[in-house]
């Protein structure tokens, strides 16, 4: 797939007017037009702290749940707090149940098998729930679309109250209380919150009333961290803050769990890097394999051998979930080949014994080396279940829009859908939606790369890892910053780590330059020694070297033109 790049445009005079405002350099004034940081934001976006958090009681609603908790635990009513089997969903759960249970509320906590019941709530462990005695079910990261299963709860008398962030449709549930700043007739300025984000402002108005000091739920800023940079919500405004923070407050943690976490990750940085590709895929995993239930019981541990134990339990849920994926993956790849699927607009794949809590991973694999959408199928009592990925540009919700004859029912978003079908119904899904993909395909025919700024080798000095530090967290809307470097000598040329990534010594004037393309392996015989390169990439600082050295982090490189 050819890819382009696309150097950012900038209005000089703006970028001037921010450095003077702000006291930026110029690459920074630069990064903050490329992230649409509004100028009158930049100072918060810089320098915001915990004391620039919203009022929590300017979200709808929040003063009705507040009260209905506050009633259930002046009358002793026993509350059950019900999740998502994700991170976000876990995370809620976590902080919801501490917090509850340190004011002296009668707390449970339930969490719907994935594989089992699906996401969201339903009747049958609403049921189970007050069976149990409950009578107040708060949902944390999910409800916002349980109309008949509230009437339910309703009849069977249970008061439901709702903490969401997904969106809202027209009609929302009837419960005593929805809390959620995508509600339509919400008045609240920050709608990115994810649901541990609007779960925490939950704790904190609860705090407020009660007269609570701070540090009640700031406690919980590090899990709240963790919640919202594993659901990819835009690290911008509130979510923002709550990252940085939170990461901070990760090296002095007092959740026991969470230090031996911390400790199996082994990460040579608190980032948010680490917390995606090292605590993410261990808290899911444990979801995606069966119950997630492991995950939250490790966060509310107070043992340390025991929490160290249980972290190793999620690791091996996590090699085999990665077992399973690779599995699934080579399955796929030789369908692909078999079929000749290369050439089509989509690829569609059916095996019933795959398992459906990892082929969405796979999906994505699929997609950043096919770049089209993809969807895997696979059965699951009785009923075709599928997951869907597509590359940016390409609108996956839509496309299935269009196949809504062929399937039972979907949902999702742009990017990633999940859907059902009836297996006889397969053939025809395949042929609707490489149909509806065709459509689509102009918006596919190449892979853009988003390029902040150019540089020099002048440029490569402590200022610009400065300015590359000082906007981390990174994540969602505020990607880590690409450049583009021209004209470098190509002086020196390998491929490690079993030919899989290809390492450059590149040189600029006198000046030698590290780059590494990981899994460019394959790339090597496109230059030779001598030759002039563009390269487009990330960078940073190599801390295996001493002295440390500055290296590119290769998205891309081509051969100059003369």
């Amino acid at each position: 797939m050819q890819k382009t790049w696309n150097l950012r445009k900038y209005d000089n005079d703006l970028v001037k007017r921010i450095q003077d405002t702000y006291d930026v350099s110029e690459i920074m004034a630069k990064l903050m037009i490329a992230r649409n940081i509004e100028f009158d934001e930049i100072n918060n976006f810089l320098k915001g702290s915990l004391d620039d958090l919203k009022d929590p009681y300017d979200l709808k609603d929040m003063e009705k749940l507040v009260d209905r908790i506050d009633r259930a635990i002046k009358n002793n009513e026993k509350i059950c707090i019900y999740g998502d089997y994700d991170v976000d969903g876990i995370t809620s759960i976590t902080i919801m149940y501490q917090f509850l249970t340190k004011l002296g509320a009668h707390v449970m906590y339930y969490l719907p098998d994935r594989l089992i019941e699906g996401y969201g709530i339903n009747n049958n462990a609403l049921d189970e729930i007050k069976d149990k005695g409950v009578t107040l079910v708060i949902t944390v990261d999910c409800g916002i679309t349980a109309i008949s299963e509230v009437e339910h709860a309703k009849e069977i008398g249970l008061d439901i109250c709702i903490t969401d962030h997904h969106e809202c449709a027209e009609t929302i549930p009837d419960a005593v209380a929805i809390v959620n700043p995508k509600r339509r007739d919400s008045n609240y300025n920050f709608r990115l919150l994810a649901g541990v984000g609007v779960a925490f402002k939950t704790i904190t108005a609860i705090s407020m009333k009660y007269n609570l000091p701070k540090e009640e739920y700031l406690r919980f800023i590090d899990i709240v961290a963790i919640g919202t940079i594993s659901d990819i919500v835009p690290l911008i405004g509130e979510n923002r803050i709550i990252s940085k923070y939170g990461l901070k407050a990760m090296a002095q943690t007092e959740n026991i769990g969470l230090k031996a976490l911390i400790k199996l990750v082994n990460a040579k940085e608190m980032d948010s890097m680490m917390v995606s590709f090292g605590m993410a895929p261990r808290i899911n995993a444990c979801g995606r394999m069966g119950n997630a239930s492991a995950a939250v019981k490790l966060l509310l541990e107070k043992n340390e051998a025991k929490a160290e134990q249980m972290a190793l339990g999620l690791d091996e849920l996590n090699q085999e979930r990665k077992n399973v994926e690779t599995i699934i993956y080579e399955d796929a790849l030789n369908m692909i080949k078999e079929k000749g699927l290369e050439s089509k607009n989509s690829i569609v794949l059916y095996n019933s014994s795959w398992h459906n809590g990892v082929i969405g991973i796979v999906a994505s694999r699929l997609v950043n080396m096919y770049y089209k959408p993809v969807i895997l199928l696979t059965k699951e009592h009785g009923t075709i279940r599928g997951s869907g990925r597509c590359p940016i540009g390409f609108s996956i919700y839509d496309a299935l829009t269009e196949c809504k004859e062929s399937v039972i029912q979907f949902g999702g978003h742009e990017l990633a859908a999940g859907l059902s079908l009836e297996e006889e119904k397969i053939e025809e899904f395949i042929i609707a939606f490489e149909i509806a993909s065709s459509k689509r395909s102009e918006s596919l025919s190449e892979q853009i790369i988003e390029v902040d700024a150019e540089v020099q080798r002048k440029d490569l000095n402590g200022q610009l890892i400065k300015d590359i530090r000082m906007m981390k967290p990174y994540g969602q809307s505020n990607q880590v910053p690409v450049f583009l470097y021209k004209g470098l000598k190509v002086n020196a040329i390998r491929t490690i780590k079993d030919e899989k990534h290809l390492k450059l010594v590149l040189k600029d004037d006198k000046s030698l330059i590290d780059a590494i393309g990981f899994s460019m392996g394959q790339r090597r015989d496109e230059i030779r020694i001598g030759d002039r390169v563009d390269v487009v990439g990330t960078i940073e600082l190599n801390s295996y070297n001493t002295p440390k050295t500055i290296q590119i982090l290769l998205q891309d490189f081509k051969k100059s033109v003369e």
